[in-house]
């Protein structure tokens, strides 16, 4: 078994200490996350009424981890979308670091009749992988409204509010905004 191998299979092993099950399907990228290309992305769909994708290869050996987390984005049911989304945000951890209570502007990659705009980021949970914990970034995507609100006041607020009316820690492409 070579390098790689081992660190897939102890970061699915990883994970799914965390939902509950192994993943029940793999999305993998044309071109490897290691030579410039996207990340493989992970779905689970027993830990939550819907489907958590994950990206898988974020983490990994120390000294050998592109970032101290994976980003993640769940749907009320399986879609192309967010696996697509997140394993095409993956290279852009390179440059610069997500954190949680940040957000970002996604109009641009969004279909045209969604009124989600922005990602607000969030800290899930953890996993243990080699000894090191690392961080799942949930990407919960929020309206011009929602971003609005975030900047003004607090994203934790906003959290809350996500959270209050049903929406965290799904992505609904066709919501509207909660109640501000």
């Amino acid at each position: 078994m070579d390098d790689s191998e081992e660190v897939w299979d102890a970061r699915a092993d990883a994970l799914a200490r965390v939902f509950g099950a192994n993943y029940d399907q793999s999305f993998h990228a044309p071109h490897p996350f290691s030579l410039g290309g996207q990340a493989d992305v992970v779905a689970f769909s027993h830990h939550l009424d819907g489907v958590v994708y994950v990206t898988a290869e974020l983490s990994g050996k120390p000294d050998e981890s592109y970032a101290d987390y994976e980003l993640m984005i769940c749907h009320r049911s399986a879609q192309d979308w967010g696996p697509n989304v997140i394993s095409r945000l993956a290279p852009y951890t390179q440059q610069a670091y997500i954190a949680a209570g940040e957000s970002m502007d996604i109009d641009d990659a969004t279909p045209a009749d969604s009124k989600i705009k922005a990602f607000l980021f969030d800290t899930y949970g953890t996993f243990n992988l080699f000894g090191q914990d690392f961080e799942l970034r949930l990407c919960i995507g929020i309206t011009k409204e929602e971003l609005k609100f975030k900047i003004d006041h607090d994203g934790e607020k906003l959290l809350d509010l996500l959270k209050r009316h049903g929406v965290y820690p799904f992505t609904d492409l066709e919501r509207d905004s909660v109640p501000l």
